[in-house]
């Protein structure tokens, strides 16, 4: 704020309730606003650098507005009579925000005083906001040294943290959590059109990092506009081209000799229970994994090109970027063949933006993006005894995944009031999984460290196959959406309505075990007399213990999810310091088998939102703000894949007396149990697609509340607290006990005979009264059965809560410095942590073991997976001469809940088949959070930038330090205790994952 005489904070006032009045938000949107307050009946003018030109006229209170602006830099002036007589230049928006840019005038001088308001010099507290948001731009992405991933820099904001590591997204990427959800219930937008993993729900497609304009990180408290995610929303806003040429290159190396080497993992050697011993004795304390030279050389080369084809009417904007990462990774000692591999990642990316102007009341968008990923390796054979390595024997899983996407949007604004869009988004996702040049006929081998000595000789016999799953040559999915919103402002009120609808579809997806369709997993027991599992009739190995499985698994098969809404919102301006944001959004949601049958159908899914803003002072400088909303989460393709298709899940027990040298295939198999079982019923069948679904069945939905502020602190600093409370309402998972539903039916007057029973797993609401249909044998029609929570034997239902303390601290920058500083308390507990299983890192979504039997739900209330009780961010960066630039981020959290599943009971008991996967350790009750935590976390990043006065700052070098103390602490342990009753598991509370280690990234950047 200038001041030509006095400084009025009563002008300021009406400024920002002008700008309140004009604001339009949405959670995905590629918009911004500019607002105001200036003389009634003089012009406004704002003009974009593509020569974009929106004129208005002020009304009768001194108010105008422009909503719904193409992000980018502005010039607003204003005319009366014809001529320019205030101009305000370089009006950069922000995507979802509203600038104030107001104008003094001679008419309202007297009463309020003559000032000059330049737009970026307002007090940067956006109090037209109702939601809880992070924007990140391109020049603090510029600035920071972090990580190149949408999920690095959602990982910036107060509230998110990292998802276990058992997780990746779609390229390979972390995952996180927002506000205690699952990694699975986050929502990826590209230029307002979603681009989330159609199969799995798990991460999504982003930009290439250097055309990122903003991206916006929602952690709560979103518009009725938006829906499907009730964890938070990544928002990508890509570049476009303006009137002027720009293009620029980029190298990066992350170079190998400067990466320090992962921790060598070594097998726990524990005091074990009374009663207890490890699989293996001899294992105990040796070494499971050398890390030995385990880095890569990593390289990025990008450039893009901006500017006019056409001058204020056609503009391009492009890019590509063609990352490689080469490095080396050496198998654990456990492995069926022990190796190394060398192997190669190759990322290119491509972003293509056209911007047609084709006149000032119409614009028409078009996008294209690319962004893939392929894998492959050579294995070489590893010595454990000798540190050495061999010669090659065969090659890893050749992948490739990613997408390509193609985006169109047109906007029309119809009238000063009035504006319209429509966006139209297709996606193409490829997911091949393939073994270069392996045997077909070779199974694969897990365990071979417990084949029995006596056979062996104590060396394990393998084969070369050291990969158990591949998928389908012909996998992939698609998508297509389309949007439509319709804006008009009435008065105090903006009202908004539309539709948001898209379809997914995904073609032979899921898994199968690579060569004959089988694999062979060898045991041992430490009580060789006592029956594996006696409840399937799976008897005693005898001898010294020693048995082998033979696996089945696959799961392939084809689904498709169409998912609808509708909305309706009012941005009621009450008056110059309250806002209400009331909206009622409606989801439709329904979930296809390969033969396009539903099995899921959703409706009338009302999702009502109501957010408020108080300008407490009237000046910008105090905000507080809340919102209560309710978000319902659709179930993504890969539900259908055990629970809708037909799906083979089976172990065959045998002892033996030999192995084959070449195959490593048991011979001489003796059967101990009664054949093939599978305790969800899974022999390859196709369920019954109204059978499998609770008819009634809800869709998971979850309530939030907000409620905090924000207040300046002097002139330069701000500040501000936020309260969180999140509960799951309704979960979705799958329950398995065919007994139990037997016996319901029975007590319900229903005879067993005329009636089909499932033998398979059934979709439900966890702790909801569930109805269900059952074929008649006669084949003419279903009976109903209709289960309690009492019924299935659980004693409560799903339970997920969370709250959190968010504290800040923020000094922007001011051409010289900026900083900021998040500390969040928080707590999520409860029985479910979403859908998906962190503790044993099961990504069947909404299909865990949780829930499939009542036994494996005791013990299961505690805290859950992704609860960081404290964590500490900071970043800043300082210009300590016009040619350096030093920056830093940090970030400290509190460990995860340790984790032990054991057999059930006391006892050691297996009454549902699933092995060690009950909340009990050595018979005593484990729910999480009472074994303590894994160790705290600390993240220091550093970096420092040169920009050498020669080429007029237009050349920059960077050094950039990740993990700068080298911290290595365990993320991941493993949570199963036992391979056989009484009988430890050699890997159990041993790390599956670590940080990364320290490793360097230099950089040369020209912009021109």
């Amino acid at each position: 704020m200038k001041a030509r005489n006095t400084f009025n904070y009563s002008l300021l006032a009406l400024a920002c309730a002008a700008a309140l009045a004009s604001t339009s938000v949405f959670a995905q949107s590629t918009t911004g606003s500019i607002g105001g307050q200036a003389e009634p009946g003089v012009t406004i003018t704002a003009t974009s650098s593509t020569g974009l030109v929106r004129k208005t006229t002020v009304d009768n209170s001194g108010r105008y507005s422009f909503t719904n602006l193409p992000l980018g830099a502005y010039s607003v002036t204003l005319q009366r009579g014809g001529v320019v007589v205030d101009k305000r230049d370089n009006v950069n928006i922000v995507v979802n925000a509203s600038m104030d840019v107001s104008f003094a005038s001679a008419s309202n001088a007297k009463s309020l005083g003559v000032i000059s308001v330049s737009a970026n010099a307002l007090p940067p507290i956006d109090v037209t906001a109702v939601d809880s948001r992070t924007v990140i731009t391109s020049k603090e992405l510029a600035q920071l040294p972090i990580a190149r991933t949408a999920e690095s820099i959602a990982l910036l904001a107060p509230g998110v943290v990292g998802g276990s590591s058992y997780f990746s997204g779609p390229t390979g990427n972390a995952l996180v959590s927002f506000g205690g959800a699952s990694v699975t219930e986050n929502a990826y937008y590209i230029n307002g059109f979603n681009t989330t993993d159609p199969l799995s729900g798990m991460g999504g497609i982003s930009l290439p990092y250097g055309s990122i304009d903003q991206q916006e990180v929602f952690t709560g408290g979103y518009s009725a506009k938006y829906g499907r995610s009730d964890g938070g929303v990544i928002n990508q806003v890509g570049m476009r081209g303006t009137n002027k040429w720009h293009f620029g290159a980029q190298v990066l190396w992350e170079p190998s000799f400067l990466a320090s080497n992962p921790k060598n993992v070594y097998y726990p050697n524990a005091a074990l229970p009374a009663g207890y011993g490890y699989q293996n004795p001899e294992l105990a304390g040796s070494m499971y994994r050398s890390r030995k030279d385990n880095t890569a050389n990593h390289t990025v080369y990008s450039f893009y090109l901006g500017g006019p084809l056409i001058k204020d009417k056609l503009f391009l904007f492009a890019s590509a970027e063609a990352e490689k990462r080469d490095g080396l990774s050496t198998s654990s000692s456990a492995s069926s063949q022990p190796y190394n591999d060398r192997y190669s990642f190759s990322l290119p990316k491509h972003y293509l933006k056209l911007d047609w102007n084709i006149n000032d009341s119409n614009i028409l968008e078009f996008t294209n993006i690319s962004n893939k990923e392929s894998y492959s390796g050579s294995l070489y054979a590893y010595d454990y005894d000798t540190r050495s390595q061999g010669s090659l024997f065969g090659y890893d899983t050749s992948t490739k995944t990613g997408s390509d996407i193609y985006i169109g949007k047109y906007t029309s604004y119809i009238t000063d009031d009035l504006t319209f869009s429509a966006t139209y988004g297709k996606t193409k996702v490829m997911d091949y999984s393939q073994i270069p040049g392996a045997n077909p006929t070779l199974p694969y081998l897990g365990g071979v460290v417990n084949q029995d000595p006596g056979i062996t000789g104590g060396i394990p016999i393998t084969n070369g196959i050291t990969t158990p799953y591949v998928k389908s040559p012909n996998a992939g999915s698609s998508s297509h959406g389309l949007r439509l919103d319709l804006e008009y402002k009435l008065g105090d009120h903006t009202l908004s309505a539309g539709v948001d609808n898209i379809t997914t579809s995904s073609t032979d997806e899921g898994q199968q075990v690579f060569g004959p369709a089988y694999a062979w997993l060898y045991g041992k027991t430490s009580k060789p007399n006592t029956p594996l599992n006696p409840a399937f009739g799976v008897g005693a190995p005898g001898g010294n213990g020693y048995y082998v499985r033979r696996y089945i698994y696959t799961t392939t098969t084809s689904m498709s999810v169409d998912q609808t809404a509708q909305y309706l919102e009012d941005r009621w301006q009450v008056n110059d310091r309250w806002l209400l944001s009331i909206g009622l959004r409606n989801d439709q949601f329904s979930n296809y088998n390969n033969l396009h049958q539903a099995f899921v159908h959703n409706t009338n899914q009302w999702a009502p939102r109501l957010g408020f803003s108080w300008d407490v002072l009237g000046d910008s400088t105090f905000k507080v703000f809340g919102n209560l909303g309710r978000y319902y989460l659709a179930l993504p393709n890969s539900v259908a894949e055990r629970a809708a298709g037909p799906s083979t899940y089976t172990n065959e027990y045998f002892t033996y007396t030999g192995i084959n040298p070449t195959t490593g295939a048991p011979t001489g198999l003796t059967p101990i149990g009664p054949g093939p079982i599978s305790s969800n019923g899974e022999y390859g069948q196709t369920p019954d697609p109204k059978t499998i679904t609770a008819i009634d069945l809800r869709s998971q939905y979850q309530d939030e509340a907000i409620l905090g502020f924000t207040k300046m602190l002097g002139s330069k600093w701000m500040y501000g607290a936020k309260v969180t409370v999140r509960r799951l309402q309704t979960d979705i998972d799958d329950v398995c006990d065919d007994d139990a539903v037997a016996r319901k039916a029975v007590a319900s007057g229903i005879d067993p005979d005329s009636i089909v029973f499932p033998n398979s797993c059934l979709i439900f609401n966890p702790g909801k009264t569930n109805t269900f249909l059952l074929a008649n044998a006669d084949g003419n029609g279903y009976s109903k059965v209709t289960m309690t929570t009492q019924d299935w034997g659980f004693t409560e239902g799903a339970k997920r809560k969370y709250y959190a303390l968010d504290l800040f601290l923020e000094h922007p920058f001011d051409g010289k410095w900026q900083g900021r500083i998040d500390y969040t308390f928080s707590r999520s507990y409860g029985n479910t942590e979403g859908q998906v299983l962190s503790t044993i890192g099961q990504d069947d979504v909404s299909k865990s073991q949780d829930w499939d039997f009542w036994q494996l739900m005791e013990n299961s209330n505690g805290v859950l997976s992704n609860d960081r009780t404290h964590v500490l961010k900071a970043r800043g960066a300082y210009q300590i001469t016009p040619e350096w630039m030093i920056s830093g981020s940090l970030q400290i959290a509190s460990g995860a809940p340790r984790v032990c599943m054991g057999y059930y009971g006391t006892d050691e008991s297996d009454p549902v088949l699933y092995g060690s996967a009950y909340h009990y350790c050595a018979g005593n009750p484990t729910p999480l959070g009472s074994l303590g935590r894994l160790p705290w976390t600390k993240q220091l990043n550093l970096g420092v930038t040169y920009r050498p006065p020669f080429a007029d700052k237009k050349l920059a070098f960077s050094l950039d330090v990740f993990n700068v103390l080298n911290e290595r602490n365990p993320t991941v342990l493993d949570a199963t205790y036992e391979t056989a009753p009484y009988t430890v598991s050699n890997t159990y509370g041993m790390p599956l994952y670590l940080e990364a280690p320290r490793y360097v990234r230099l950089s040369a950047t020209y912009d021109f």
